[in-house]
């Protein structure tokens, strides 16, 4: 038996994942921000290194609250996520 999906938006754009994957695994799978997940100061695209919320290099904005860590967020139905703010 599969898990069910849940539907999230990233940037604006739909993206389905199988429910309890992360916010972090979801922006994964869009090839076009996978390598960004959010910018330093100096510009540099930023992404996830340690995977566990110890590096905060995945932070994004959901549902309007800003530095939230992807990896240790749960993805919910209609969640919205911005990247890169």
């Amino acid at each position: 038996m599969t898990a069910p999906n849940v539907c999230l938006h990233i940037d604006g754009v739909a993206v389905e994942v199988p429910a309890g994957a992360s916010v972090a695994a979801a922006i994964a799978t869009r090839s076009e921000v996978a390598l960004r997940f959010r910018r330093s100061r100096s510009g540099e695209p930023r992404a996830p290194l340690c995977g566990m919320g110890v590096c905060f290099e995945c932070r994004v904005t959901i549902d309007g609250v800003a530095h939230q860590r992807a990896c240790l967020t749960v993805a919910r139905e209609g969640m919205q996520v911005r990247c890169d703010d």
